[in-house]
């Protein structure tokens, strides 16, 4: 890890797992997609062509559907639950003047634009206050498409394909079928944690071309730290106030099979603590999710039924246990993801028995049980930053479901994406919440603009704006840089041998065996890759205009 790498902090930390082991949930079927979800992902690949981390990955058609001008919103309402909540309750970390400041320094290289007024969290892309001298100022230098009403914090461009920069896949290929299980940046955005099937956890540092545009000179990246686990790891998370700044920040929590939870030092890949819980029988037993409070001082970790809370400043056993079901009522199954509500004191469980609940972050009181709505246990979910609404994706299930948390159990919209396996898909929000971006089985990733659903807010499925060829094999981690333009994706997934594979078969023998094929080595693709999803630079738009118009000439 870098000291000399950004110091932003995130105002909170979803926490997400990886691949947690079978419950009782038997299996379940896949809907089928809609006959009108096409795909158009550019030209197939070439089986005897470059490594798949290295072949083109996008077409340069652009594809995008019309915006809609309303935002869903219902401004002054509050949720139902709100009322429960206890008063004076912390709030989430803001970040200071200074830092968005400092942001706003790092991000004028890599833009070319001027300082651009930050939105806040919850403003959704409206017009953001500003005094007038600004505001004139705005006027003058921005074109209408830039002004602060169409503009985003993070200066996403999603009218073009993102642009591949650099990646790592000579990593993952010394163990056969080592694929990757997601990716997350760090709250400061100075690096990349990846977790893989060889339960090594990978730092990687954010390479310092991407700042000055020498995207020609980017080599492949390479991992500054390992991190070995003992077995299949369940889930890991960032410190939320971690800065490369303050090396006592930078930490990050696993949780493995058979294992305590452990705090990494995100500097020298050491263990500094470990929190061991406990079951009735005095057992050592795993969670199988974990995720900080924002303010980082509690860490809450999901087991069967129950969640219990440690401490962050004092390891070891002692912890607040939460049952989620009391009297027999409540959320059962295994507690898989956590979220907390950016704006409430108030954090979301998914679990494994397809539901999510809302509980009170003082004492772990159930506030509300969302519906059973999805066909498989829920893997993932995120707040909006305005904390209006919940986003949740499960497993073997082609939805992502937009919850109103002002009206607990309404749905606003889904969206489609294909996930036909067990594995954990992950999506991410935009600093903004506009753009919620996932991957799927197939290698695609969508991006959606929730500000084109429906302001009557009558169920409809959402239509991506732009859906384009990441990987050839499953994409399943997906992460947004917290102040620039830059996508980090994953792929990779457990492969099965076909019935061909198999030793002494039969039919291998005979004349019908050549057509008995496996596609495992032409659709493998274990790969962390980087993309630039912004506007290019003058330097780099002439490069491509020239280099475009020296192959037609």
């Amino acid at each position: 890890m870098s000291d000399s790498t950004g110091g932003a902090e995130s105002g909170g930390v979803t926490g997400t797992g990886q691949e947690a082991e079978a419950d009782t949930e038997p299996p379940q079927q896949v809907p089928p997609l809609p006959a009108n979800d096409t795909l158009d992902v550019g030209e197939a690949a070439d089986e005897g062509g470059e490594p798949a981390a290295k072949r083109p990955r996008v077409d340069e058609e652009e594809q995008g559907l019309e915006q809609v001008a309303k935002p869903v919103e219902k401004d002054g309402e509050t949720p139902a639950w709100a009322d429960h909540l206890i008063e004076g309750t912390a709030q989430p970390a803001q970040r200071s003047d200074e830092q968005r400041e400092e942001e706003g320094q790092r991000e004028a290289p890599v833009s070319g634009k001027g300082e651009e007024e930050c939105h806040q969290n919850g403003d959704g892309g409206h017009h953001a206050t500003l005094e007038e001298g600004e505001t004139k100022k705005e006027e003058e230098h921005n074109s209408p498409a830039e002004s602060p009403s169409e503009g985003q914090h993070l200066d996403l461009d999603f009218t073009q394909n993102p642009q591949m920069l650099t990646g790592s896949w000579t990593e993952f290929s010394t163990i056969p079928e080592n694929y990757l299980k997601g990716c997350k940046w760090a709250p400061d955005g100075s690096c990349i944690l990846t977790n893989s099937a060889d339960n090594v956890l990978r730092v990687y540092n954010l390479p310092p071309e991407i700042y000055s545009y020498n995207w020609d000179l980017l080599p492949e990246m390479s991992p500054v730290l390992r991190m070995a686990e003992g077995d299949t790891i369940y889930d890991y998370c960032w410190y939320p106030k971690m800065n490369s700044l303050d090396p006592d920040t930078c930490f990050l929590a696993s949780t493995s099979r058979d294992n305590p939870v452990h705090l990494w030092d995100a500097f020298y890949g050491e263990v500094r603590a470990s929190f061991r819980p406990y079951n009735h029988l005095d057992e050592l037993t795993a969670a199988h999710s974990l995720c900080f409070s924002p303010d980082g001082t509690q860490l809450y970790c999901g087991f069967d039924k129950t969640v219990r809370v440690f401490y962050t400043d004092r390891p070891g056993r002692d912890c607040e246990e939460r049952p989620t079901i009391v009297k027999k009522q409540g959320q059962s199954g295994i507690i898989s993801c956590f979220g907390f509500s950016p704006c409430q004191s108030v954090y979301a469980c998914g679990s494994y028995s397809r539901c999510a609940g809302l509980y009170s972050c003082q004492d772990g009181t159930l506030l509300a049980l969302l519906p059973t709505r999805h066909h498989g246990g829920l893997t993932h979910l995120l707040f909006s930053p305005d904390g209006n609404y919940l986003y949740t994706g499960g497993r073997k299930d082609p939805e992502i479901l937009c919850w109103d948390l002002r009206e607990p159990g309404k749905v606003v919209f889904s969206l489609k994406r294909n996930v036909a396996t067990n594995q954990r898909i992950y999506f991410d929000l935009d600093l903004s919440g506009r753009y919620l971006l996932s991957g799927d089985t197939e290698g695609v990733v969508s991006v959606w603009d929730t500000q084109t659903a429906p302001p009557d807010g009558n169920e409809e499925m959402l239509q991506p704006q732009l859906r384009f060829k990441a990987h050839w094999d499953c994409t399943n981690g997906i992460s947004v840089h917290p102040f620039m333009p830059l996508l980090a994706t994953s792929s990779g997934q457990r492969q099965f041998p076909w019935p061909g594979d198999s030793e002494g078969d039969s039919a291998s023998d005979g004349e019908g065996g050549e057509a008995v094929m496996s596609p495992q080595e032409i659709r493998q693709d274990n790969t962390l890759s980087l993309w630039w999803a912004g506007p290019l630079s003058p330097a780099v738009e002439e490069g491509q205009e020239q280099s475009s118009a020296a192959g037609e000439a």
